[in-house]
């Protein structure tokens, strides 16, 4: 008898292992996110999932979840036939939102004050300054910066509930803002520099100050322009 001929085989190359559904659920967040901040999805329009999960690659599970995330953030609110829209808010709302703002927000930025490595705000500056020269204007890199600017102090604060409060707050005032007004690049540059300024000084009342000013000039904007 013959011996028998082993023949070598070639290894199979492993399979690319699916995407996990959390990890589809959180790009799903970030598009949806991005698309609300961009106005692709129009405030107060019932979202259709199916042509949304589509569009975006995804199956319907980890779309709802992102969606329940925007929901629980307050960004997307549920109509009483089930679908999600983009929450709308209305003037009343947001300048009594910007006022609570104007409170929380000065004294969160004195607490501040000493908690705030910085190299932080150095960063926020540069970021500040990369946005002010880009052309044309990039509006989701002025809302990455605005956010980074308060963040710095809100976090840094050292108080959770404030700090949530004001997280909150800010997503209310940020949809008035990307539904109503119109790009205010210059003032909202030059009043969040005051403020690092003052915030890199350690001086707590230029710091309070600032962000006084910077919320104020906000609500007097949007009943110039409304």
């Amino acid at each position: 008898m013959g011996s028998a001929v082993n023949i070598a085989r070639k290894p199979t190359p492993p399979r690319a292992a699916p995407r996990a559904p959390s990890t589809l659920s959180h790009s799903a967040y970030r598009t949806l996110s991005r698309m609300i901040q961009e106005r692709e999805l129009p405030v107060g329009r019932p979202i259709v999932e199916t042509q949304l999960a589509e569009m975006l690659g995804v199956s319907r599970t980890p779309l709802r979840q992102a969606l329940q995330r925007l929901e629980a953030e307050g960004l997307l609110r549920k109509s009483e036939s089930r679908s999600y829209a983009v929450r709308r808010v209305e003037l009343r709302e947001y300048l009594q939102s910007l006022k609570a703002r104007e409170i929380l927000e000065a004294e969160a930025a004195q607490m501040a004050i000493g908690r705030i490595e910085p190299e932080a705000i150095a960063h926020a500056r540069a970021h500040l300054h990369a946005v002010q020269r880009r052309r044309p204007y990039d509006m989701l890199a002025h809302w990455a910066s605005d956010d980074e600017v308060h963040d710095l102090f809100i976090d840094g604060c050292g108080n959770a509930v404030i700090r949530d409060l004001l997280k909150s707050l800010r997503v209310t005032t940020k949809l008035f803002e990307i539904e109503r007004l119109s790009e205010r690049l210059e003032p909202d540059s030059s009043q969040h520099e005051a403020i690092l300024d003052a915030l890199e000084a350690g001086d707590p009342d230029a710091t309070r100050a600032a962000v006084v000013a910077h919320l104020r000039s906000l609500a007097e904007f949007a009943v110039r322009v409304l």
